[in-house]
């Protein structure tokens, strides 16, 4: 055991010890080789500690190392990896800080959850592996950053069968002395000592120094266990010390919380009825403890696999725990139906684990989480939203299952308000729909003109040789139809004198899907009073024309199997806008110059010409570097180009009158 090829790639170690022990150096490291980097705790044994080097071989740590990976318990801290690198030896475990660190921020009752687990890894020693663990003392107690006490330092740990004398007397000098036994000095007694009241006298010790400053009314019982440690588990005599198994059955342990704790933990072994019950009255429990101590004990018990998938839990308290108290549940708690933590508690337990569960490949265990969603999703900062959760749900959206597949595009719905839809579905984006409601100042326009009808409907009609003005009505504009709001649809109505009402509005169809006209409206008249003598024939105030046509343009969208929520192409609608102001665009041609030929007589051969064609080189050269130059520069000659006009117009009188 213990190769250089053991070693974890990726571990990035912190320089700074956390604890100097005997045997090792205690760090903190980071492990950055996985998808999501995890941290640890690592043990470094150095040569030159004299301990270490006294204690012999195999070194104190490479023994923790091995009792850590054979001995299996919620209880101990959790080994992960142990390799040798030239001289010096190393140990990684799950993070964990000592005890003597936390205990000053300890309650009393985390103290006596904590206290709880090593009793309770105390008797999985016993009882199942047939070993003591010979040294229970604050320093072989290691807290995790969820709050939870683990049974470390597993260096004298011995076997009932390999338990002597001998043995006893090599580890003495290294042990904690406060909790070594009293029968250990007398030596007529050495060969009777039972490695199980060693452990029971070590763990009277260490009640007795870490509840002496608690108070009695803080968890129940605690004046009791008090004098239970100090006087029966630290008797002199090995045969009146309690058993282990009696000792947790003591009502410091057995009140609410901690059987709560227990039941957690050992839910794997109990049956459907226990849950239903258990759950059933959970959360009810649960509101009666400070919510810091529930979080930080039971939140990641609470969000156990075991938890998540359980009937009963999923209806009756998962959606308390997912859902983060806000600040009128505070104050408006009624009916249970508020959240079990208020957001800043949310924040420091539960997003930690949950961010780990995102990365959890498991079906039901995804499909819980994004059921809850949008109750807790505020409760991350952007950049795990983007970082962490965003990438596990894009990748929930390629699996097969369809029913993950709909949960999960439900679940980026929520993430659109916060990260925006290009963080969310990716590429450009362009604006396809637009606001057919009719607007403030439309809307004035329409109240204008039905005012301005009625005051014409009160206008008497003057003299039949009036005039009476056509006014116009702008109608308010009709709302596109659903899928043509890029379209523009061109319609007027005429008013037919012959028939003297309405023209139908029918609906026509045509084979490629176009409308020609609209359905019929209903035919309306403005009747004015008038008086004798006057023209009866009056045209109607409001004048309309026939809708024509209506030409919806078609928006060429592409192959449904090409779409993606991240690679789709953006559909071209800005730049194909129709340009309304192409036919108003003033179009100035060249001028045509008109030549009118020779005419020729066939009776007698002789050219006759036309007034039109005289100064030909005039109008054929002159003419046209006139329209190319403007007027030219110099205005004074057009006094001599009148001359040449006079000149001009004398040759033409001439040949006149021949």
């Amino acid at each position: 055991m213990g190769n250089e090829k053991s070693a974890l790639s990726g571990l990035d170690i912190d320089e700074k010890a956390v604890e100097i022990a005997d045997f090792w150096l205690h760090h903190s490291a980071t492990l950055t080789s996985t998808a999501s980097s995890q941290s640890l705790s690592v043990f470094i044994s150095e040569p030159s500690l004299h301990s270490a080097a006294n204690f012999g071989k195999p070194s104190p740590l490479e023994k923790t190392a091995k009792n850590l990976m054979l001995h299996r318990h919620p209880c101990i801290l959790k080994y992960v990896s142990s390799w040798k690198k030239g001289s010096s030896y190393y140990l990684s475990t799950e993070e964990a800080k000592p005890l003597s660190q936390c205990i000053g921020n300890q309650t009393t009752l985390q103290i006596c959850i904590g206290l709880h687990s090593i009793l309770r890894a105390l008797i999985f020693l016993h009882d199942n592996a047939l070993a003591s663990h010979n040294n229970i003392c604050s320093s072989s107690i290691y807290v995790t950053p969820e709050g939870s006490w683990k049974l470390g330092c597993f260096e004298f740990l011995c076997r009932f069968s390999d338990f002597n004398q001998a043995y006893l007397k090599k580890i003495k000098t290294f042990r904690y002395e406060k909790a070594i036994a009293p029968e250990e000095s007398n030596d007529s007694l050495v060969s009777q000592i039972n490695p199980i009241s060693i452990d029971i006298f070590a763990f009277g010790v260490l009640v007795e120094e870490i509840l002496r400053p608690k108070n009695t009314d803080d968890v129940p019982g605690l004046l009791e266990f008090k004098e239970l440690a100090r006087q029966q588990l630290q008797n002199q005599d090995p045969e009146l010390r309690p058993k282990l198994n009696d000792i947790i059955k003591h009502a410091f342990f057995t009140h609410d919380f901690i059987n709560i704790h227990a039941f957690l933990i050992e839910l794997p072994l109990k049956n459907q009825l226990e849950k239903e019950e258990f759950f059933s009255s959970l959360l009810n429990q649960l509101k009666k403890f400070p919510e810091k101590i529930v979080a930080e004990q039971l939140g990641r018990l609470l969000l156990s696999r075991m938890v998540l998938l359980d009937s009963t839990a999923q209806s009756k308290l998962l959606p308390y725990v997912l859902k983060p108290k806000t600040e009128d549940d505070n104050d408006h708690d009624v009916d249970n139906e508020s959240g079990l933590f208020t957001i800043s508690t949310f924040k420091s337990y539960l997003v930690p684990k949950l961010l780990q569960m995102f990365c959890v490949r498991d079906t039901c265990v995804r499909l819980i989480l994004l059921a809850h969603l949008n109750s807790y999703i505020y409760a991350f900062q952007i950049d795990e939203l983007k970082k962490k959760i965003l990438p596990e749900l894009l990748v929930g959206i390629k699996d097969h299952d369809d029913h993950l597949v709909s949960i999960t595009l439900r679940a980026l719905s929520d993430l659109v308000p916060i990260l925006g839809a290009t963080a969310v579905i990716g590429g450009k984006r362009g604006k396809l729909f637009t606001d057919g409601r009719p607007n403030h100042d439309q809307t004035r326009r329409d109240v204008c003109s039905i005012k301005k009808i009625n005051e014409l409907k009160s206008i008497d009609v003057k003299a039949s040789d009036d005039i009476v003005e056509e006014s116009i009505l702008e109608l308010p504009e009709r709302p596109s139809p659903d899928g043509g709001e890029d379209d523009m649809i061109q319609a007027t109505v005429n008013y037919s004198e012959e028939e003297g009402t309405w023209s139908d509005w029918e609906v026509h169809e045509i084979p490629n899907g176009e409308i020609t006209s609209l359905k019929s409206i209903k035919e309306t008249y403005i009747e004015t009073e008038i008086s004798p003598g006057k023209v009866n024939n009056i045209p109607p105030i409001i004048s309309l024309n026939k809708y024509d046509k209506i030409n919806y343009k078609k928006n060429i969208i592409a192959d449904i199997n090409e779409l993606d929520i991240k690679h789709s192409k953006p559909i071209q609608s800005a730049k194909e806008e129709v340009d309304f102001f192409t036919d108003m665009e003033p179009v100035i041609e060249k001028p045509r110059i008109l030549h009118v030929d020779n005419v020729h007589d066939n009776s007698n051969d002789k050219i006759n010409k036309s007034v039109f064609d005289f100064k030909e080189n005039l109008i054929d050269n002159e003419a046209e570097d006139y329209y190319d130059n403007g007027w030219g520069d110099d205005l004074n000659d057009w006094g001599n180009d009148n001359k040449d006009n006079n000149n001009v117009l004398d040759e033409l009188n001439e040949q006149s009158a021949i």
